[in-house]
């Protein structure tokens, strides 16, 4: 069983940042690979970043690609999301997840999920 506990969410004006973190428990932290979902009310929860064990590979959505970083601490167990240049179009609850393998886009293949965290862009 993994535990992730997601924090760092919030309201802030458009073209400010945020930093997400994940933190998890009960597993061997190093061996999975990471993604950061979003989910915005109406719509479906999307990808948005993904980082594999190692931290040497990432993928991002094409929407946020060149404003988001997603990072990694194997030694904190902790997985971040750095989001900068925010836009209103951003706002929706983000998820972290976990999965054995390499990151995927497909939240179906992830196997556990922390409860979320608000992001608000206003404009």
């Amino acid at each position: 069983q993994v535990q992730l506990v997601e924090s760092g969410g919030g309201l802030v004006q458009a073209g400010g940042s945020l930093r997400l973190s994940c933190a998890a428990s009960g597993r061997t932290f190093s061996s999975y690979a990471m993604g950061w979902f979003r989910q915005a009310p109406g719509k479906e929860r999307e990808f948005v970043a993904g980082i594999n064990w190692s931290g040497g590979l990432t993928s991002y959505a094409d929407s946020v690609k060149g404003r988001f970083t997603i990072s990694r601490d194997n030694a904190e167990n902790t997985v971040y999301l750095q989001m900068n240049s925010l836009k209103p179009e951003d706002t929706a609850v983000y998820y972290c997840a976990i999965r054995n393998g390499s990151p995927n886009r497909s939240r179906w293949l992830y196997d556990y999920w922390g409860q979320g965290t608000q992001v608000t862009v206003s404009s």
